[in-house]
């Protein structure tokens, strides 16, 4: 039997999605690869990003033209969904941190050149990407309709807001010369862990259906809580020893010899560490929500 029968216009418009999607991230990664100039710190990250969109896509556009539909698990749509929303903000971040990083500061020329097309065609992958988020919820013809829970949302947001924060401890000097700031970057990578586990536990977010019920409840509610127990360390440890001249820290921007105003921002170190800072923060207050929620779920 054809790998492309009994396709019809929905599952069409997804594989068109896909291949764009393949295309832009092949493009932005192949540029980047071919100047060694763009493979250093901040773009060697997003020569990452945009490997391993480019890698998962082509994962799951094999999948689901070797198994019909009718035979993928009941939770694929959430998990298309998951994986959507994710590398729209990773290639959207990719974009704009690799833009302000060298097409400014690059002298006219193939490398530059090569920097703006890499960034465009960054720019269009997020929004493709964000387009399968959407055409996941509305497409025609979804018995189940897949729509996320609030839920579902925040703990999104909660792994999305993590690995913008490992973009920035990529770079090993802001923390490698602290035992304290070492434990926050174990504690980033604790908690993104376990949400990935948890979010697949909970059957990537189907539970929009409420006749399925979440397998492992108490795994859900233990990891939200020690993630804020987690965080909450993080929240003091990272700017008290990044900003405070008595645990060795930087109070002043104006002292980082790395801030010059003849480099990019994104290569400061302090303005690094204050991103991870008020990141951290964000993702302190996003797991706080998340335990709120789950305890007015269980009042009511």
């Amino acid at each position: 039997m054809s790998l492309f029968s009994g396709l019809d216009s929905v599952t069409i418009v997804g594989y068109f999605l896909r291949l764009g999607q393949l295309l832009s991230t092949c493009v932005a990664f192949s540029l980047v690869a071919v100047e060694d100039t763009l493979r250093e710190g901040i773009g060697n990250w997003c020569f990452i990003i945009w490997c391993f969109c480019f890698s998962a896509s082509l994962l799951i556009l094999l999948i689901e033209l070797c198994i019909f539909r009718s035979h993928l698990p009941q939770y694929w749509d959430g998990f298309r969904h998951a994986y959507a929303y994710y590398f729209t903000f990773a290639c959207l971040s990719a974009s704009i941190i690799f833009g302000i990083t060298y097409i400014q500061y690059l002298p006219q020329g193939p490398v530059q050149n090569h920097a703006i097309t890499a960034t465009a065609f960054s720019a269009m992958a997020s929004v493709l990407y964000a387009l399968e988020v959407a055409w996941v919820c509305v497409r025609p013809g979804n018995v189940h309709r897949f729509m996320p829970t609030f839920q579902g949302v925040i703990r999104r947001l909660e792994n999305v807001v993590a690995c913008v924060i490992f973009g920035f401890i990529t770079n090993i000097d802001l923390y490698r010369h602290q035992p304290a700031l070492i434990w926050c970057v174990v504690v980033y990578s604790i908690c993104f862990i376990l949400g990935a586990v948890g979010y697949f536990v909970n059957g990537c977010d189907y539970d929009n259906d409420r006749r399925l019920s979440i397998p492992y409840p108490g795994f859900l509610v233990g990891q939200t809580v020690l993630s804020i127990l987690l965080y909450t360390t993080a929240v003091v440890l990272w700017p008290l020893y990044q900003f405070d001249e008595n645990f060795g820290g930087q109070p002043q921007w104006s002292n980082d010899i790395s801030c010059s105003s003849d480099l990019p921002p994104t290569l400061c170190f302090w303005n690094q560490r204050l991103a991870v800072a008020i990141l951290t923060a964000m993702n302190l207050l996003a797991y706080v929500a998340d335990s709120a929620y789950m305890a007015l779920v269980s009042l009511r």
